[in-house]
């Protein structure tokens, strides 16, 4: 699936729900089938900073696309990172670092996070694009 159809179909899953709180539910939802980080790479050097939970995420490449595992220890932060994941997991670095992530907004995801919350997923955003770029410089 491309990042759009993927961002398309959370749109269209995050627009079932009335409220906030049921979205909020949601994500929780998604944070527990997060593809969950190994416990090797729960280390300071793969902690996003920026965010005031701790998010840890790993990347790794396999057959030209960008893999990424995650945890956090708070049920919030982890369903944030779980719907970025699942946006850009198993996608190619070039994909990743062109991708607009506008679908933040059409969710309502944004407006509906604490300042610092907001500044995490931003952190989160920056750092997964990081990992893409780092990837890309490998194959090019």
């Amino acid at each position: 699936m491309t990042i759009k159809a993927i961002q398309e179909e959370l749109i269209d899953e995050f627009s079932m729900f009335e409220d906030w709180e049921e979205r909020y539910q949601y994500m929780i939802d998604l944070g527990k089938s997060l593809p969950l980080i190994d416990e090797q790479f729960k280390t300071p050097e793969n902690i996003i900073k920026g965010c005031q939970s701790r998010v840890w995420v790993h990347a790794e490449m396999d057959n030209g696309k960008v893999i990424f595992t995650a945890d956090s220890d708070a049920i919030i932060t982890k369903g944030i990172i779980a719907i970025l994941i699942r946006v850009f997991s198993n996608q190619s670095p070039a994909d990743i670092i062109e991708a607009n992530t506008d679908f933040i907004d059409d969710i309502g995801l944004k407006e509906h996070l604490s300042p610092t919350r907001a500044n995490g997923l931003v952190s989160m955003i920056k750092q997964l694009k990081m990992y893409a770029i780092a990837y890309q410089t490998q194959l090019n």
